[in-house]
């Protein structure tokens, strides 16, 4: 059952109450008569704030790869919602269609479930053709073609998520100032003991340095390597848009240079794959606006104090006996990481 009530996850039952949900959507109404059914149903993540789930959903002679994004099992709504700001997936969905309108490589969402549908909260997508794993990407030469433009697609993208109308948004997405987000981040630090004092130093210059004349619209929040499919001619689709929000575009281009989401390849400071000049190249070949190298730097360590607070969170919730699992004290640990980007971030600028 949905909005707090355990779902099933028998696959069995999963597969038919699947199948008699989509027919309700509007590729199955535009195949009246055709049979429907669900085959090969599979979880892909076993996180605490979603689950992925892969199927094919055979309408009479079509096969439809489709991906499911629902809340886990036995949360409700809002308890989806956790402290980095996750919008509701029906918004989020709204969100994706939108984007697809407007040209950006998205999904093609096909039914949002409703709560009759006793499937929970979520919606269902096409799954699309790509690669999503950072380290293949970076590393397999199958993408050697994609990876000498991947940094100029970027900025297109990031473009054209930026040029969506703010009157044709979906209600629900955040908009907070600058101002009221550092607070946010100070009250995170004090939350915590205020245990380091890189990532302070890092607030501090955040607070000095804000850049001017600074222009809103639909942000992504999280546009970065590994949330974005990619196959030997570039980006096939953009994924995970839970953190979208109202603000500042530049912040999506500093964020996709953070050395957190280089893997590894320093010198790429895009997504480990490319350099700034591609990705505001591409940026400005779509906008006509090349925004100020200062203004990316000052995201990129916005993003760089950001990694370090999800950090930090993590490592509380280990020590708090909230979360035992390796994977949390592990990115716990890698706090020390984000103060080391910070550092050599501010190194001269201070």
């Amino acid at each position: 059952m949905s909005n707090g009530v355990i779902m099933t996850t028998d696959i069995d039952e999963m597969s038919e109450l699947l199948a008699l949900a989509l027919q309700r959507s509007d590729r199955a109404e535009a195949c009246i008569g055709q049979a429907s059914r669900v085959d090969k149903l599979k979880r892909l993540s076993g996180g605490a704030n979603m689950e992925t789930w892969a199927l094919d959903w055979q309408l009479g002679e079509q096969r439809i790869p489709l991906i499911l994004r629902r809340l886990p099992s036995g949360k409700s709504e809002s308890a989806g919602l956790d402290v980095f700001g996750q919008l509701e997936l029906p918004t989020e969905a709204k969100l994706v269609q939108l984007a697809g309108q407007h040209g950006v490589a998205v999904a093609d969402v096909v039914l949002v479930l409703s709560p009759e549908q006793d499937l929970g909260v979520g919606y269902l997508m096409t799954r699309e053709q790509g690669e999503a794993l950072p380290k293949r990407i970076l590393k397999d030469e199958k993408f050697a073609l994609a990876r000498q433009k991947l940094a100029g697609q970027c900025g297109e993208i990031l473009a054209r998520i930026h040029q969506l109308p703010l009157d044709d948004l979906p209600s629900g997405l955040s908009d907070r100032t600058v101002d009221q987000r550092l607070e946010g981040m100070q009250a995170s630090l004090d939350r915590y003991g205020n245990s380091s004092p890189v990532l302070q130093l890092g607030l501090n210059w955040l607070r000095e340095h804000q850049p001017g004349n600074s222009r809103r619209c639909l942000v992504h929040g999280d546009f970065r390597n590994g949330n974005l499919l990619v196959d030997e001619n570039g980006v096939t689709a953009v994924l995970d848009w839970e953190l979208a929000h109202i603000g500042d575009p530049v912040e999506d281009l500093g964020y996709i240079c953070a050395n957190v989401w280089r893997f590894g390849n320093i010198d790429k400071p895009v997504g480990g794959f490319g350099d700034y000049r591609q990705l505001l190249d591409g940026y400005e070949s779509v906008t006509g606006y090349r925004p100020d190298m200062e203004a990316v730097i000052y995201w990129e360590a916005y993003a760089a104090l950001s990694w370090g607070l999800v950090c930090q969170s993590m490592l509380e919730m280990y020590r708090n006996g909230l979360d035992r699992s390796m994977e949390r004290a592990a990115i716990g640990r890698r706090m020390s990481e984000a103060e080391i980007d910070l550092l050599l971030l501010l190194d001269g600028r201070l």
